[in-house]
């Protein structure tokens, strides 16, 4: 596999690499780790003239504190968002799911906002920063919006940026006590056959806030309302209502059939996923509680 021919500009501030995507509209595309997205050039997938590097713009890179949670540069790599104690101290279940993305050599280049601008419909990051409720910035070095990570995407590989605008950090809040969050998945190959991400709060033995996101089984990671019927749960009734959240999110979730297998094959695996990823979040939550 050999690329195409193409010009790289190397931006040194958020608003000139804005500016040169703007001026060369769909001829450019923007590009730090590029673990997908020249690969998706090398395949004959994608062709683009201009590669706007933007690893030389400070705005992109660091993890500040804001607030209880963080602000996490969208240029930051996997590997360095997974060995961040900071990360780890806000949200514990995050760098243990950064470590499963692909492998070490993707994680050490790949950063989180590539992983998510590129909305490869297979990411875990976008099942569990979803599931936790993480905010994203977009911008173009004059104004910036703010847009959750599950309003993001409008569909396969589309997302809701606007010409010239870029993700500049990801905003993830802390899981306060009380709260469990979890993220259970599956691959055949490097990419995740399916991703479930729960998070779960608990006073007094009873669930009274509860969020479920699936994942790379459907163009964009699915929010099942049958998380509903957790809420209000007492601890006698967690197992049964678990149970009856699955089937129902399995069945509520249209997959869509591809070499990893048929539709029906991936509501199984929902199913069985679902109710991991909420066993999970509820033995996590007790842990903050005691």
């Amino acid at each position: 596999m050999k690329l195409p021919p193409f010009e790289v500009h190397r931006p040194s501030s958020l608003h000139n690499a804005s500016r040169l995507l703007r001026d060369m509209g769909s001829e450019a595309v923007p590009i730090n780790g590029g673990t997908e997205l020249l690969l998706a050039m090398k395949l004959g997938l994608a062709q683009y003239a201009h590669l706007v590097d933007l690893k030389r713009i400070p705005e992109l890179r660091g993890v500040r504190r804001v607030g209880s949670g963080l602000a996490v540069g969208a240029g930051m790599t996997h590997r360095e968002l997974e060995s961040s104690r900071s990360i780890a101290e806000a949200v514990a279940e995050m760098p243990r799911m950064l470590a499963e993305i692909a492998n070490v050599r993707v994680r050490s280049v790949g950063t989180i906002g590539g992983n998510l601008c590129f909305a490869d419909p297979h990411s875990d990051p976008a099942t569990f920063l979803s599931a936790i409720e993480a905010t994203l910035v977009l911008g173009d070095g004059s104004t910036s919006r703010r847009v959750p990570v599950d309003e993001f995407f409008l569909g396969a590989y589309e997302t809701k940026l606007e010409p010239g605008e870029l993700l500049v950090e990801v905003t993830v809040p802390a899981v306060p006590t009380g709260t469990g969050a979890a993220h259970v998945r599956m691959k055949v190959h490097e990419r995740p056959t399916v991703t479930v991400a729960a998070k779960v709060m608990v006073e007094r033995d009873t669930i009274v806030r509860a969020r479920l996101v699936v994942g790379s089984v459907c163009g964009t990671p699915v929010l099942p309302q049958a998380i509903d019927k957790l809420i209000g749960a007492p601890r006698a009734a967690w197992s049964e209502r678990v149970r009856e959240v699955a089937a129902l999110s399995a069945a509520a979730v249209a997959p869509v059939a591809d070499a990893e297998g048929s539709s029906r094959y991936k509501q199984a695996l929902v199913e069985v996923f679902v109710r991991r990823a909420l066993d999970a979040a509820l033995s996590n939550a007790q842990g903050m509680t005691r």
